[in-house]
């Protein structure tokens, strides 16, 4: 007969993960460096999202902020990352003496006990979450790679950020109205209200603010059905603005356009949230990640649209999907 291990074991693990986790992010937070807007300027990799090197899929979530902060703090040139048997899978190998970075994949497991109390009274078995580490290594860690092994993404012309913004902005046909002095999202009557361009001192803040406001529209029940009840000043709105403001930096980020705080008010807020919950960076990070995922759809060239995308749309719990394989 099988023994399960003990349950407060892989808690105190993952408790322990969480923690070091929004420990880090709390860190940059108090300093003032908001770790979904890296000083990108003062770095020599390209704008990006972090992608596996050898898969060449996008990483997601909190992992999208993890391998930003050491990109920043460690100055790679490229956001390209590989785990160590991956490199010696490819005929390469990380540099003797080489620090990797800690990264996160959630999954969910039935522990034994669970399953025998679910057969015996009849009820469906209740799964865990659990997070597991991995460590990856930066391309520039590693030596012997194949020449061609996903190149770092060229940015595109700045003449061509704005029409790209634009494109993807119409394409997601949502309802923007074009007026007053404040940006907004009225859940009730699903529509967003933003300045005219005329009103910011760059042209691009204007697309900046309104990537922010899709975040909010894409939790809207219609789509991926996210909590928008929270009131001014509440915690569960400060939650959401968090998701709001990593949603628009995650697009950016994805269209080559420099991320900004478009609220940099609400780091008090911000603060007080993760120190009350440990995971709620994670939770946030993770639905942040699907909702950039669900704008990007609609870039022209993306296979599929939004419906078309199943299970991958539908509300989940927010702590997985968190990395790529």
């Amino acid at each position: 007969m099988p023994h399960p291990a003990p349950a407060h074991k892989s808690f105190a693990d993952r408790n322990g993960l969480y923690q070091e986790i929004t420990g880090k992010i709390i860190a940059e937070l108090e300093q003032g460096r908001v770790p979904w807007v890296q000083p990108w300027g003062n770095v020599p990799a390209p704008l990006g999202v972090p992608r596996n090197a050898t898969t060449g899929r996008a990483y997601s979530g909190i992992n999208i902020l993890i391998l930003w902060c050491a990109v920043a703090e460690r100055g790679f040139t490229g956001q390209n990352w590989l785990t160590f048997r991956q490199a010696l899978k490819i005929g390469a190998h990380v540099r003797k003496g080489e620090t990797g970075t800690t990264i996160v994949y959630a999954d969910r497991f039935i522990p034994y006990r669970e399953r025998t109390r679910a057969a015996e009274t009849g009820d469906e078995p209740e799964a865990i979450p659990f997070l597991k580490r991995f460590t990856v290594f930066n391309a520039d860690q590693c030596e012997d790679l194949p020449a061609d092994l996903a190149p770092p993404p060229t940015p595109p012309a700045e003449n061509l950020i704005l029409p790209q913004a634009e494109a993807l902005i119409f394409a997601t046909g949502a309802d923007i109205r074009i007026g007053g002095n404040h940006a907004f999202y009225v859940p009730g009557a699903d529509y967003i209200q933003v300045p005219p361009p005329s009103a910011f001192f760059e042209p691009i803040n204007f697309h900046r603010t309104v990537f922010h406001e899709l975040g909010h529209w894409v939790g809207h029940e219609s789509r991926l059905n996210r909590d928008l009840s929270g009131t001014f000043g509440s915690a569960s709105y400060a939650r959401e603005e968090l998701v709001a403001e990593m949603t628009g930096a995650f697009v950016c980020a994805a269209l080559s356009i420099v991320p900004t705080v478009r609220h940099a008010d609400y780091l008090g807020s911000w603060l007080e949230v993760l120190r009350e919950d440990n995971r709620a960076i994670i939770r946030a990070a993770s639905a942040a990640s699907k909702a950039a995922d669900y704008l990007l759809v609609f870039r022209s060239g993306d296979a599929g649209t939004p419906d078309s995308r199943g299970d991958a749309l539908q509300p989940s719990s927010p702590e997985f999907s968190l990395s790529a394989a």
